[in-house]
């Protein structure tokens, strides 16, 4: 899933600045690319796993 996604996302970023690029940027095109791309971050992140050690949660 990760080839998937991380191309998507690029393609995302890419559309999502040369919009804002543009004399005349089209809001709605720039909102679903930085979407896409927050989408995507999701989905690439929640397979890192959290940094939670046993050792933080002990009583001194």
């Amino acid at each position: 899933m990760k080839k998937f996604f991380i191309p998507i996302m690029i393609i995302a970023v890419f559309g999502a600045f040369y919009q804002q690029n543009s004399p005349k940027p089209n809001v709605y095109i720039t909102v679903i690319c930085i979407a896409i791309f927050i989408f995507g971050m999701m989905k690439l992140s929640a397979k890192i796993p959290p940094k939670d050690n046993e050792d933080d949660n002990t009583s001194i």
